[in-house]
């Protein structure tokens, strides 16, 4: 089954000293967002998977809703639920949590 929905979250990790999403959290984010999928039995058609760079380390753990391009940032695994009644369920992104889409050039992986 072809997802129609992906949610990358990024695992990066820097050197020591330089803000990244995995030791922010990332890694208990995309856990968090497996599990839901799969209790909320929208595995298959939603799919959580982890990253490299998404060229926005600050702030992070940091992920995007694709195909749509919405982007979520400084996240908890306490966030999902939410996230995915609202977003992913729902179609109405958790306005509270988004993050500007950043510009294209802006997008680099370190």
């Amino acid at each position: 089954m072809q997802p129609r929905r992906m949610i990358l979250v990024c695992q990066n990790e820097r050197a020591a000293g330089k803000e990244s999403c995995r030791p922010s959290g990332g890694d208990a984010l995309l856990a968090a967002f497996k599990l839901a999928l799969k209790e909320r039995g929208l595995k298959g058609a939603l799919r959580a998977v982890g990253t490299s760079c998404l060229g926005q380390c600050a702030g992070g753990p940091h992920c995007v809703v694709w195909p749509e391009g919405v982007w979520y940032r400084g996240l908890q695994a306490a966030d999902v639920a939410e996230i995915v009644e609202q977003h992913l369920v729902g179609g109405r992104p958790v306005e509270r949590l988004r993050a500007p889409a950043p510009p294209p050039e802006s997008l680099q992986a370190e």
